[in-house]
């Protein structure tokens, strides 16, 4: 099982203040890193999606809004990741049926819902550089999970903040965040999963924040995609439910909120799934996530379903971004 957050992040307690000079001395460190670093232009606009904290904040509903956004004006977006838990090395295309123990969980994912040419690599500008080569034709690069890659130069940056992931509000080790709250101030846009905090909305005051539900309705056998099942379905029922991403509570009670009764499992974030870890002796059915079904396809039980879910963000977050693209492009 992958890492789980630790508890102390959550409050400045005793373990988070006496890890606190340690965080002093990374700030430190990215500090100077960033100042050292020089972005790597590319030929075309670069979208960068992130955020600040370790742990899951719902960017991949997030890229694949966008990608739909960008479509519906015009643009033909192509995908850049770091390809997290795969195992493929340098920089790889992947395919729409790749394995996710290859390229990473989040990459097929994305690649199976948008259909958009991705590339895997841990140089996110070369990764950048083998989109373009193997896709000329791709005039946007959306950059998942890219804040803290400042070799990458970029017209936009997207930050989506979940409040629960920021815990204590201290950098690393003592907090869960990779740079100060202070770095929200200087993106283009916030997407916030939830309600925010007064400090987060304080570093905020000046960026435009916009609100976002993951939405669902359907679900898809893992196994056969083909056959599905309105969500109501389980209404009332007790199920399995499934989930080795950064907020599994949040899985759990969003089917809650359906009124099913959730027997839960959390696994922790790029869980690598096997047949034992959905074995659970009984007739119940199991739900999971879309993230968490790439991996299980090869071994799903029949009654084992995929609940995926898409972004719905704030009226204006769409306008703002393509008015910024645009604004680059007549200035370029």
């Amino acid at each position: 099982m992958a890492a789980r957050a630790p508890a102390f992040w959550q409050r400045r307690g005793p373990v988070a203040q006496l890890l606190f000079p340690l965080s002093v001395l990374f700030g430190m460190l990215v500090s100077r890193r960033r100042a050292r670093l020089r972005p790597q232009r590319l030929p075309v606009p670069v979208i960068v999606v992130g955020n600040i904290a370790v742990g899951g904040s719902g960017k991949t509903p997030v890229v694949d809004w966008l990608v739909g956004v960008l479509r519906a004006a015009g643009w033909r977006p192509g995908i850049i990741s770091r390809g997290h838990g795969g195992r493929v090395a340098g920089c790889a295309f992947v395919p729409a049926d790749g394995a996710p123990a290859d390229y990473g969980d989040e990459p097929v994912l994305l690649a199976r819902i948008t259909a958009c040419p991705l590339v895997v690599g841990r140089d996110r500008p070369e990764a950048a550089r083998e989109l373009l080569r193997r896709h000329p034709s791709c005039d946007v690069i959306i950059a998942d999970d890219g804040m803290q890659h400042y070799r990458l130069g970029r017209a936009l940056e997207i930050a989506v903040v979940d409040e629960a992931t920021l815990g204590n509000h201290w950098l690393l080790p003592a907090g869960p965040l990779r740079e100060p709250l202070g770095r929200l101030a200087e993106v283009d846009l916030v997407i916030a999963h939830g309600a925010l905090s007064p400090s987060t909305r304080a570093a905020t005051a000046k960026v435009p924040v916009f609100d976002m539900r993951l939405e669902g309705s359907l679900l898809r056998a893992v196994g056969d995609p083909a056959r599905t099942r309105p969500l109501g379905d389980f209404r009332g029922q007790r199920v399995h439910a499934v989930a080795g991403i950064g907020r599994p509570e949040r899985f759990f009670a969003q089917l809650e909120a359906a009124g099913i009764e959730v027997v839960p499992h959390a696994f922790g974030d790029h869980h690598a799934f096997a047949a034992a870890d959905l074995a659970f002796g009984d007739a119940l059915p199991i739900l999971m996530t879309a993230k968490d079904a790439v991996k299980c396809v090869a071994f799903a039980p029949a009654d084992c379903w995929e609940f995926p879910v898409r972004a719905s963000i704030g009226t204006g977050a769409a306008e703002r971004i393509l008015e910024k693209l645009e604004d680059g492009r007549t200035t370029a």
